[in-house]
């Protein structure tokens, strides 16, 4: 049987549409085609490319 009380605790908001925009596209995160470019990059230039700072 579901306890709404405990799941009225465990419940939390969703964000707004503004909100989670923001936190999807501030994420400094890497697509394959970022890390092919980086490879062909640094293999043309036959050095590591400096890791990339957060």
């Amino acid at each position: 049987m579901i306890n709404f009380e405990e799941e009225i605790k465990k419940f939390h908001p969703s964000l707004e549409i503004e909100d989670a925009e923001d936190a999807i596209y501030n994420q400094d995160m890497k697509d394959m085609v970022d890390v092919m470019l980086r490879m062909t990059r640094d293999s043309v230039l036959g050095t590591e490319s400096t890791p990339a700072k957060k």
